[in-house]
């Protein structure tokens, strides 16, 4: 976990603050191009255009690199190569395969799984820039609302070969992920995601301007592996064979990328606070199993859910809720949460998350899918 230092700083800030200095220094050129890509759109025969056909929509893609439409100066600036690939040695001695995507500022990012959070502010403009290193992918920027050309979902607009450039503006602080939109199913679960955080106009420290006010920042992000899943072809199941991906039998269940056998005090993972303080856990399932978590001698205040903020005094119908330490919440695929905690007694209080079997209820791999950390807090 993260500990804020004061307010406005948590996880992400690095970026986030290399980026603004970076940016503030830099200026688009007159032209709406993104470097080399086409200008010339024909989208006649394809899905974008209404001639919609399963070849269309799924097996023939347009696969192009094209200018950025209305590009304008951008106020924070990302780039990510993917897909990166790199090994993670899981407890049984077995090397698996994911594909990241790559800080292409940072050459550390290469090994991170999953790949480094994006962070913006409320009002940005921003440009996600895209570049393909293995085969043709997109970025998907999960839960913003941009133009569809740029929103990174392959059928209705195209996926990316080289390199694009993704421009969006925030309306709303929120937790998001950003994930590749190609062969979705699969490429999400060889690990092509990362945490995608919105801050308020302020910037880190709280989820609303002048509210909701947090000291302590962590990630809970549950995912589970099928390893099989790794013998599978980049596209695999786009052209309507049949590939098995109906099929999910995970063997390895983490938290924040870190294996369940070193979840409970992995510093990823566990949660540092003091006695007084609010910690703000963000939490995205990106597993394929529907997750019980239950926390132990905490209520969670839930001030977050799916990339909105409760409470906010423009939108009184959606306000914060509390689920009562040892009372188990159950999340799905894509589902974040915001969670407040406030505690008020020094100890270490258990956290458990169950991978449940969508179909059968049953937790996956013969009970053994389960994971669990803490939340330590210190007088």
């Amino acid at each position: 976990m993260s500990k804020g230092r004061g307010r406005g700083r948590g996880r992400g800030g690095r970026d986030e603050d290399r980026r603004r200095g970076r940016d503030e220094d830099r200026s688009e050129s007159s032209g709406s191009g993104s470097g080399g890509g086409r200008s010339d759109i024909e989208f006649e025969d394809s899905n974008v255009a209404g001639n919609s056909s399963f070849d269309t929509f799924s097996c023939n893609v347009i696969d192009e690199n094209f200018d950025t439409p209305d590009r304008v100066r951008p106020d924070r600036r990302f780039s990510r190569a993917g897909a990166n690939t790199l090994k993670l040695e899981m407890s049984d001695g077995e090397d698996i395969e994911f594909w990241n995507f790559k800080d292409d500022d940072d050459s550390d990012s290469k090994d991170e799984f999953p790949s480094r959070p994006i962070r913006v502010r409320v009002g940005e403009v921003v440009h996600s820039e895209i570049k393909g290193e293995k085969n043709s992918h997109t970025i998907h920027h999960h839960g913003i609302n941009p133009t569809t050309f740029n929103d990174g979902v392959g059928h209705t607009s195209f996926e990316v070969n080289g390199r694009y450039t993704y421009q969006f503006q925030p309306r709303y602080p929120g937790t998001h992920f950003y994930h590749c939109h190609k062969n979705t199913v699969l490429h999400f679960e060889m690990g092509m995601y990362g945490l995608l955080i919105v801050d308020p106009a302020s910037g880190p420290g709280s989820l609303l301007d002048g509210d909701l006010e947090y000291d302590v920042e962590a990630f809970w992000i549950p995912d589970d592996v099928d390893p099989r899943w790794r013998d599978l072809n980049h596209s695999a199941g786009l052209c309507n064979e049949d590939a098995g991906l109906n099929v999910f039998r995970p063997k390895y269940f983490l938290i924040t990328g870190v294996e369940n056998t070193r979840t409970r005090r992995h510093r990823k993972v566990r949660v540092d606070a003091r006695v007084g303080e609010t910690v703000l856990v963000r939490f995205l399932n990106a597993s394929y199993s529907v997750v019980r978590t239950t926390i132990e001698g905490l209520d969670a205040e839930v001030v977050g859910t799916d990339g909105r903020i409760l409470g906010d005094p423009d939108r009184p119908w959606a306000q914060p809720y509390t689920i009562p330490a040892g009372e188990p919440f159950e999340t799905v695929s894509a589902q974040r949460r915001d969670l407040f905690f406030r505690p008020t007694e020094p100890g270490e209080y258990r956290v458990r998350m169950e991978f449940h079997d969508w179909i059968t209820g049953e937790i996956h791999d013969n009970g053994r899918g389960v994971a669990e950390t803490v939340i330590r807090v210190r007088a």
